[in-house]
């Protein structure tokens, strides 16, 4: 599974203006929510919370992975969004976080899950990539995103 199956042109975010967690994670579920068919903003922002309760998504080096199930998803779904200025987010390094990519999956994803996550885990844990996406322009954004 790669990035470019779940993640479109449409749902790429630079320079979004939150105040923490809380609002990211609203704003998130708002902007992805056209891309879900029939399932609301909230269903997406209640499963984000619930998933966010277990533990943390913050990956560290200002980046976070909010991913949840979502009962009515008939395919993965992924929103990339660059922080005008970093938040604290809990993150497992305690750094703020800049950089984030959101992952909705159905909710019977099974396996698929997992090569989902760890698709865009081994993008955003190169180095490169990171400093490129944090300078990029959206068509740029794009281009790392899906071919690295």
């Amino acid at each position: 599974m790669d990035i470019a199956d779940f993640i479109a042109a449409d749902r790429i975010v630079l320079d979004l203006r939150v105040r923490d967690k809380t609002q990211l994670l609203q704003d998130l579920a708002r902007r992805v929510a056209p891309a879900c068919g029939a399932v609301p903003a909230e269903a997406v922002l209640a499963a984000l919370q619930s998933r966010e309760a277990l533990g943390s998504t913050g990956l560290g080096k200002g980046f976070a992975l909010p991913h949840a199930r979502v009962e009515g998803l008939t395919r993965f779904i992924g929103l990339f969004a660059r922080l005008a200025r970093p938040i604290e987010y809990d993150a497992i390094d305690g750094a703020p976080v800049d950089v984030v990519f959101l992952l909705l999956m159905p909710a019977d994803a099974a396996n698929a899950q997992v090569a989902a996550l760890a698709a865009v885990s081994r993008r955003f844990r190169n180095g490169d990539t990171m400093v490129r996406l944090r300078k990029a322009d959206s068509a740029a954004a794009l281009a790392v995103l899906t071919v690295g």
